[in-house]
């Protein structure tokens, strides 16, 4: 039997309408440069942005709040950079791990990171455990993710469960897709984000973002914070979302 899709907005949805945000936190690079610090210096700067956002989101009454850390094409960049940048996420995890604990928050790894290196995804694994029992809004780390990898793995899934017998290939339905993606559990998206003035989607959130809602900011990821967020938020609350209908 086919698995039913998840419900698009819930009546438990916040005054400002939104359960789940994700944001392509775009232009720690330029930031940098416009200073002429390094490039590290802007993804430090980032991951105090990140700091702010997931702050404010758990304010704002978001149910769950997705970043794209780290995408599946990012090796492609120096392996330095790349040494930075899983740098800090080993320092974000060791130093904010207390305070989502403490503020109720679960955190989630979206991702093929299981792919890092062993440490790393200890790392990760003991950070989501020692969270899953917290009944606070989700903040979801992408993590060498890619939308399009993400839909290969689901279909592998599904074609395991067909193979199997538990499912016939006539009554594959989308609910069945959605049960098989990386974001299974988590609300349907709603909202959209992207910083520094690029206009795409680069890979993320493909399937997810049918219905979404799409924001662009020309501003850069280490200059938003909470008020940058509620203007985005306000933004949504203006939009008409008819999901194909009148």
């Amino acid at each position: 039997m086919a698995t039913q899709a998840k419900p698009d907005l819930p009546s438990t949805a916040p005054s400002h309408g939104a359960r789940h945000v994700a944001i392509i936190m775009d232009g720690n690079g330029r930031w940098a440069k416009k200073r002429l610090l390094p490039r590290i210096a802007g993804h430090r700067a980032g991951v105090e942005a990140v700091r702010r956002v997931a702050r404010a989101a758990r304010e704002m009454g978001l149910e769950c709040l997705t970043l794209y850390a780290f995408s599946s094409e990012n090796w492609k960049r120096p392996a330095s950079e790349v040494s930075d940048l899983m740098g800090l996420l080993r320092h974000f995890i060791q130093s904010d791990l207390d305070e989502f604990h403490a503020n109720g928050v679960r955190l989630r790894v979206i991702g093929n990171y299981r792919a890092l290196e062993p440490a790393l995804v200890e790392m990760i694994d003991g950070a989501m455990a020692r969270t899953a029992g917290n009944s606070g809004p989700v903040v979801a780390i992408a993590l060498n993710y890619g939308a399009q990898d993400e839909m290969v793995r689901a279909a592998q899934r599904i074609a395991a469960r067909v193979a199997g017998g538990e499912i016939s290939a006539q009554d594959i339905g989308v609910g069945d897709i959605d049960a098989a993606l990386d974001t299974a559990d988590l609300p349907p998206l709603d909202l959209l984000i992207r910083t520094s003035g690029e206009q795409r989607l680069s890979n993320f959130m493909l399937w997810q973002a049918a219905y979404a809602e799409l924001y662009f900011t020309d501003m850069l990821w280490p200059d938003f914070d909470g008020r940058a967020l509620r203007q985005a938020l306000d933004a949504f609350r203006s939009r008409d979302r008819r999901f194909g209908g009148l």
